[in-house]
Order: structure tokens, then C-alpha cells, then sequence
């Protein structure tokens, strides 16, 4: 695969210094600015002034010059203009609005390799005494960005954009409402779901285990209670370990360990996932905000109004 993963979100809230504190307390390194890094990604996001909460950017990554001149011809094909330069391909997903930049960019790695967290199962023992666990004090802090997930009034033009355009790959639908895609070896970096308004539902970020999924849930939540969204579960699309909070411009935030991932050069069938599998395999059920988030009849009105 000629792109190998998310560079970078930049999402719009009219309320930046806010967002700005939340994002620092969540665990990203903030640059200034409102632009922010993960521990193996670099910068990976930024906030800025937008009179609607909304996916303004998103920046994808590609391996060579090569791989920008093919998307620029499926582009042309598809009839989106887009702009080209030596290091980068630009275009604006027609339907939300969103510009897509695919850039030129080394593949994040972990240095030094992150040592397996030692867990202990039916009939095997893998670690002796307490938990090691129990002696991690430092704040949580995500390694990179894994995924973003726009809703959209046309799904099925917002598809032929990532993937007839750009080149993503469909993993797995949500009966005929979603379609979660990917540009890396992982199971999604982008999810476009079927929505009455175009809106950013939430971006996720990586951390090393469930522990840490809980570990910086919990530090979020305390004397923030109104942050906590969905969690602790586990997805049943890419497998991964959860748990979502609300930042102060009502983006979600998702702590993410453990998704599937499928080597590149694997044959792969997305299925079709109906009812609750599509949502999780375990944990409690998601709320009716997390569905359609509580603002979603305040951004048709705002659009509309914008429009007009």
C-alpha cells in the first residue's frame, strides 16, 4: 500500500482555548499555536478558530512522489481538481468539505520498541508478583494518531473520494450506514458514516494497552465527569479496546489500544456487520449522544444558515 497511515487532523471549534487545555490534559505535547504531538507520531494535531466544530484538514501519509501522481490521476478521473507539488497532493472531499493532503512522510516507528505487556491467561503465567501495572505514575500519553470519523450527507460520494480517489481500502461496512476504511495496515483510519449534516464524529489515539485506556480515562474524568461518553468496551470492526470522551466544542476522543491490522499484501473481505456487531462486542451500550451527538440539530441549523 502506497500510504501507510494518518499525518495529522485539524479540527475547527469556535471555542479554541477550551479545546486547546483539553487536548494537553488528554495527553498530547502541545506545540503552541494549538498544534500538537503524539510520543512516535510528530505533529498530529491542530486546532483552530471554525464557527461550527468541524474536520477542517486531514493529512494522510504516502511512501514516494510516485504515489501522489497516482492519486492525482484518479482524482482528474473522478473529475475533483486538486493541487500537486513535489511533496504533497491537495483536494477537498466534494460532499463535507474536508481537504485531504497527501504528503510524503517517513513511517512513524517506535524507538526503542515498546516491550510486550506481560499478561497472564488460562494455564499460563507470564509474569510473577504484582502487576506491573500498578507502578505507572506518569500521565498517559498517546503514541500516534489511529483514526478520524466525518459523517456525511452523501456516503456513497464520500467513499468514491477515499477510496476510488485517493486509494483507501474498505475494511469492513456497517450494514448499508458506514464503511470503515484504511490507508495503513490497520483495520481503520478513517470511518465515514451516513449522517443528515456533514460533521466530525470523533478522532482516536493510540495507546500501548488497556490499561493505559483506562488509565487515561480515569485521569480525564476526575472532577470532569460530564467528559466521560462510552466505555470501558471492545469493538467487534478492528477489535480494539475503548473508551470515548467529549471534548469542550463536543468533538469526541477516543483512547484506543489494540486494533486488528492486515498486512498489505493479504487478501482481505470486508463483511458486512448489522445490529449491535457493528457497534462493539463487549461493554456497556453506547448512548443515544454517541449515535447522534446532542449538538448534531444545532450544526443543521448552522449550516443552513451558513448557506444561506
Amino acid at each position: 500500500m502506497a500510504m501507510h497511515g494518518l499525518g495529522k487532523v485539524t479540527i475547527g471549534v469556535p471555542n479554541p482555548a477550551e479545546t486547546i487545555e483539553y487536548y494537553s490534559e488528554f495527553g498530547l505535547a502541545h506545540l503552541g499555536d494549538g498544534r500538537f504531538a503524539t510520543r512516535d507520531g510528530g505533529e498530529q494535531l491542530q486546532v483552530v478558530h471554525s464557527p461550527l466544530r468541524r474536520l477542517v484538514e486531514l493529512t494522510v501519509a504516502a511512501d514516494d512522489r510516485d504515489d501522489l501522481g497516482s492519486i492525482a490521476g484518479r482524482l482528474t478521473a473522478l473529475g475533483i481538481p486538486s493541487e500537486q507539488d513535489p511533496t504533497a497532493v491537495c483536494a477537498v472531499e466534494p460532499v463535507t468539505g474536508t481537504r485531504v493532503r497527501v504528503v510524503v512522510r517517513s513511517r512513524i516507528s517506535v524507538e526503542p520498541p515498546v516491550p510486550p505487556t506481560p499478561y497472564n491467561g488460562p494455564g499460563r503465567i507470564d509474569r510473577w508478583g504484582r502487576a506491573p501495572f500498578l507502578s505507572r505514575t506518569e500521565p498517559v500519553r498517546p503514541r500516534k494518531l489511529g483514526h478520524a470519523v466525518l459523517g456525511s450527507t452523501d456516503l456513497a460520494a464520500t467513499m468514491r473520494f477515499f477510496v476510488d480517489g485517493l486509494g483507501f481500502k474498505v475494511s469492513d461496512y456497517m450494514g448499508e450506514k458506514a464503511a470503515f476504511l484504511r490507508c495503513s495496515v490497520e483495520h481503520h483510519n478513517v470511518l465515514v458514516l451516513a449522517a443528515p449534516v456533514n460533521f466530525m464524529h470523533h478522532t482516536s489515539w493510540q495507546v500501548d494497552d488497556i490499561d493505559e485506556v483506562g488509565r487515561g480515562a480515569q485521569a480525564m474524568l476526575e472532577g470532569h465527569p460530564e467528559r466521560h461518553i462510552w466505555g470501558l468496551g471492545r469493538h467487534y470492526a478492528g477489535a480494539n479496546f475503548f473508551w470515548y470522551l467529549k471534548d469542550p466544542a463536543g468533538n469526541f476522543s477516543e483512547y484506543y489500544s489494540d486494533m486488528d491490522t492486515v498486512p498489505e499484501d493479504d487478501l482481505w473481505s470486508p463483511a458486512i456487520l448489522e445490529g449491535l456487531q457493528g457497534l462493539y462486542a463487549w461493554g456497556p451500550p453506547p448512548p443515544p449522544s454517541f449515535l447522534e451527538p446532542d449538538d448534531l440539530a444545532a450544526l443543521m441549523t448552522g449550516a443552513h444558515s451558513t448557506r444561506g
